[in-house]
């Protein structure tokens, strides 16, 4: 398959998988604390990849430590808890269309940490998007807490992805998608996943009931789909094509999240679909074709 080709493919796929991860989230704060299941997710990772990371141990980049670190830690651990955070006080839907600034801060950190090239027309986008964030975040429906701790500990969230995602596409092309992956579930985040969960009080608290049962099943969907899978596939669409590309899955996952959104009982104000749609408006004018460097 030429890459072309392979990087459209990816990225519809990613878009249905973690544009259903916000609403797996929700799932499973109905079992779990916003720590337990961001805990959850990442150790569950760690111990379905680990068979691959012992395999290949010896492939390990010591010499990329401290960019793999990064990665890891921006874009595997720290979002993975503020999500679930923020879910505790918005839908699920919300916390999918703000996850679609993430194109807007992939200009912003490659044009300040790794100098990535940035046009104009990228500017113009950013700043439309941000007007749809704005008016998001201020149109809840009538007679509803307008709350901006949620939104912030969300942007934050992007932020870390955007970070994480331009740090991958400098300094780690090197090692394989499913390699990388292996490596920072079970190698970097698998003993403070297991740290934070153990704190959350999981171990003392934990009984097989239907509800925790349950409560795992959502977790673990949430784990092997939306963490360790997706990661193998979003690591392969930043070695085929852009990160700005491979950023804008976050294009598509807004719908996916707001049709699952929807079919669970949400319901979200005309201004908050009108701010969805200026966000979308601003990132597909950034991702338009301008003039060539």
């Amino acid at each position: 398959m030429n890459e072309d080709k392979e990087k459209w493919i990816l990225l519809a796929v990613l878009s249905l998988i973690w544009g259903s991860s916000f609403i797996l989230i929700k799932k499973s704060l109905e079992h779990f604390s916003p720590y337990q299941v961001g805990a959850l997710r990442v150790l569950i990772a760690g111990i379905i990849l680990m068979p691959v990371a012992i395999s290949k141990y010896k492939k390990f980049p010591k010499h990329h430590l401290k960019w793999l670190l990064l990665a890891a830690f921006t874009g595997n651990f720290i979002p993975m808890f503020l999500f679930p955070i923020a879910e505790t006080e918005v839908s699920s839907s919300i916390a999918g269309i703000i996850n679609s600034m993430m194109p807007i801060f992939v200009i912003i950190v490659g044009a300040l940490v790794w100098k990535f090239h940035t046009t104009k027309k990228q500017i113009i986008g950013t700043l439309i998007s941000f007007a749809g964030v704005c008016l998001l975040a201020f149109g809840g429906q009538e007679g509803t807490e307008f709350k901006l701790f949620p939104i912030v500990l969300l942007l934050l969230a992007t932020l870390c992805y955007a970070l994480s995602t331009t740090t991958v596409k400098s300094k780690l092309m090197e090692v394989s998608s499913t390699v990388l992956s292996a490596f920072v579930f079970s190698y970097i985040l698998f003993l403070p996943s297991l740290v934070a969960l153990t704190f959350t009080g999981f171990f003392s608290g934990f009984s097989f009931t239907k509800d925790t049962m349950l409560g795992l099943m959502f977790v673990s969907l949430l784990s092997v789909f939306g963490t360790g899978l997706a990661m193998m596939m979003n690591y392969r669409l930043l070695k085929v094509s852009t990160p700005l590309f491979a950023s804008t899955v976050t294009l598509l996952m807004p719908i996916v999240a707001i049709i699952w959104g929807i079919l669970d009982g949400e319901k979200l104000s005309f201004l908050q679909f009108a701010g969805a749609g200026i966000i979308l408006a601003g990132l597909i004018f950034l991702r338009t074709k301008s003039d060539k460097k």
